[in-house]
């Protein structure tokens, strides 16, 4: 079958305001003084899954919510630079929107305004349906109103991704979005125990592929029953911010794994992706490349690198 969208990216479309902190938890004080200052961008979950995977060279198309204000004409202004295409349906209550407080170590407080969503939200099924019969794979960001997508997308019978970032393995929000996936990812900071959290999603769900990515201690990958560790990779440049680098993780895993890579070297592609995602200033939106992608695998692949398999 001939597909005119590589990767479709549901949800997570929004806009971030970073702020710089002295520390985290941030102490407390009647006044901070915040340099290099307080910025306002574009670019959530789904925002930075669908710059990763555009850069990478898939096609990429992204549906989600978005309000007639000024964060949606961010939204739609990153969109439109990086050339990707955007379905924009009309959310009365406003474009989401967050403020991340970022630690000189590049760790990150997220709040986000609860008052962007509603349960009645719905992305159109029409739209979901006519979208997914010309993709190749769908992923599905956990934000309102997606799980509600996720049976139109089997329907279509195109793979689904998802991301359950900082799940804890019980709550039950989560649950629709880690049972109805093909290929879970997911953060290890709220497990206790990963390869637990990691096998019941397998078991209870439709995942052959589960990642849990540990930040400087690589990942963990379960794939058809085996779990390994994947190194992580070394990032060119210091450290400056996290954010967005568990979105370039899935984004570079999937271009791997849609060509046809095996789980374990399609997981070394996002430890590099995601490595050079935290050498990014949170106030800017940018993925790797392809080339430079690549060049990141070979070298964590050369033999005689501690923890290569």
């Amino acid at each position: 079958m001939s597909h005119e969208i590589d990767v479709l990216v549901l949800g997570g479309a929004g806009v971030d305001t970073i702020v710089h902190v002295p520390e985290l938890p941030v102490p407390f004080a009647d006044s901070h003084m915040i340099r290099p200052g307080i910025v306002t961008r574009a670019g959530q979950s789904g925002d930075f899954v669908a710059l990763g995977t555009n850069a990478l060279g898939l096609r990429t198309h992204h549906l989600d919510l978005l309000g007639d204000d000024p964060e949606g004409d961010l939204v739609r202004a990153l969109h439109r630079e990086h050339g990707i295409g955007l379905t924009a349906v009309p959310q009365p209550l406003g474009t989401k929107r967050a403020v991340n407080l970022v630690g000189p170590d590049g760790r990150r407080s997220s709040l986000y305004d609860a008052t962007r969503a509603a349960d009645t939200d719905r992305l159109p099924e029409d739209t979901v349906r006519t979208l997914a019969a010309v993709s190749r794979h769908a992923h599905i960001v956990i934000t309102q109103p997606c799980a509600q997508a996720l049976p139109t997308l089997r329907a279509a019978g195109v793979t689904i991704s998802t991301d359950l970032h900082d799940w804890d393995g019980s709550n039950p929000y989560h649950e629709p979005f880690a049972h109805q996936a093909d290929l879970v990812f997911l953060s290890s900071t709220a497990l206790g125990d990963p390869e637990r959290a990691m096998r019941r999603i397998a078991e209870r769900g439709r995942a052959r592929i589960v990642v849990a990515t540990a930040g400087a201690d690589g990942a963990y990958l379960l794939a058809d029953g085996e779990l390994t560790r994947v190194p992580a990779a070394p990032p060119p440049a210091p450290v400056v911010d996290s954010n967005g680098a568990g979105d370039a993780f899935a984004a570079a895993f999937l271009r791997a794994w849609l060509d046809g890579i095996p789980p374990h070297r399609s997981a070394l592609h996002g430890a590099v992706a995601g490595a050079y995602a935290c050498t990014i200033p949170s106030t800017r939106a940018a993925a790797i490349g392809r080339e430079e992608l690549l060049a990141g695998v070979a070298r964590l692949e050369r033999p005689g690198r501690p923890d290569t398999p």
